[in-house]
C-alpha cells in the first residue's frame, strides 16, 4: 500500500502545506490536523492513480506498481481510496467550512485527473487547480479566513503545472504505448521541458516580487539565478540521453519551494 500511494509526492505536498501553516500562527495541534488532512487526501489521489493505471502499467511492465504486478488486490486499494478520502474530509472540517471547500475542490480536481483528464489536452489543468488551491486551504483555515493573494495562488499553480511536465516526460514512451495522450505527450519531450522551465521561472518571479515591501536578498537573486540554471540545463539537454533540463527544473523548483515557505501565507 505504501508503494502504491506515490509516497514521495504525497509527503512533499504535505510538508509544503505544513510549512505554510507554520507561518499563520496556528497551534501545533491545528497544524498537525491540517497536515493529516492533506496527507490523507494525497494518499487517496495516489492510490486511485495506481488503481486506474494498473492495466496500462501491467501492459508495459512498469516496475514498482504493486497493483499492476498482482502483489496488491484492487479491492484493498479501493478500500484505501475510500478511507483516505473520508479521512481527508473529516480532518479538513477542523479548518472550517471555507477551507474544507477549497481542499475538496483541490482533491476533486486531482481525482478527475486520475479518472481520465490525464489523457486529454487539458491534463495540466488539474495540477494548476489543485496546487493553486493549496494556499487557499491553509489561509482559509486561519483566523478571519482570509483569501490568499493572487500572486501566491498563481505561483503555486505554476509550480504544480511544472510538476506535471517534469513527471510526465520520463514516461512519454510507455504512456504513448498505452494510449495516454496528455498535453506533455502532444507537445513532445523538449517542448515539455521548455514549458516546465518557463513555469518554474514564472513561479520564481511571482514569489520574488509578489510579497509586500522590498524583496529580500534571496528573492532578488532567485530570478536571475533560476534563469541561468534553466538556460544551462536546456542547452546541455541537447546531448543524447541527457537529463540536464530535468535536473535544472527540479533544482529551481526546490528553490521556489524554499521561497514559498519563506514567504508563507499572508493572513493579515
Amino acid at each position: 500500500m505504501l508503494r502504491a500511494s506515490h509516497p514521495l509526492p504525497a509527503l512533499a505536498v504535505t510538508a509544503v502545506a505544513a510549512g505554510l501553516a507554520l507561518g499563520t500562527g496556528r497551534p501545533a495541534a491545528a497544524i498537525a490536523v491540517l497536515a493529516a488532512a492533506v496527507l490523507a487526501g494525497q494518499l487517496s489521489v495516489g492510490w486511485l492513480n495506481d488503481l486506474v493505471d494498473a492495466p496500462r502499467d501491467a501492459r508495459v511492465g512498469r516496475p514498482g506498481k504493486p497493483v499492476a504486478t498482482g502483489e496488491l488486490a484492487p479491492g484493498t486499494v479501493r478500500g484505501g481510496v475510500a478511507a483516505a478520502a473520508a479521512a481527508a474530509v473529516v480532518l479538513s472540517l477542523f479548518s472550517g467550512a471555507a477551507a474544507t471547500g477549497a481542499h475538496l475542490a483541490a482533491l476533486a480536481s486531482a481525482w478527475a485527473y486520475d479518472l481520465g483528464l490525464k489523457s486529454t489536452a487539458v491534463s495540466v489543468l488539474p495540477f494548476a487547480v489543485s496546487f493553486g488551491l493549496l494556499p487557499a486551504f491553509v489561509a482559509l483555515g486561519s483566523p478571519g479566513a482570509p483569501l490568499p493573494p493572487v500572486w501566491l495562488t498563481a505561483a503555486a499553480a505554476a509550480l504544480g503545472s511544472a510538476a506535471h511536465f517534469v513527471n510526465a516526460v520520463p514516461d512519454l514512451a510507455d504512456d504513448a504505448a498505452t494510449g495516454v495522450r496528455g498535453l506533455p505527450h502532444r507537445l513532445g519531450p523538449f517542448a515539455g521541458k521548455l514549458l516546465a522551465a518557463v513555469l518554474v521561472l514564472t513561479a520564481s518571479a511571482l514569489l520574488a516580487v509578489g510579497p509586500a515591501g522590498p524583496p529580500a536578498p534571496l528573492a532578488t537573486a532567485a530570478v536571475p539565478l533560476s534563469a541561468l540554471v534553466l538556460a544551462a540545463g536546456l542547452l546541455l539537454d541537447r546531448r543524447p540521453r541527457s537529463r540536464a533540463a530535468f535536473r535544472a527544473v527540479m533544482l529551481v523548483a526546490i528553490l521556489d519551494v524554499a521561497l514559498l515557505l519563506r514567504t508563507g501565507v499572508p493572513t493579515g
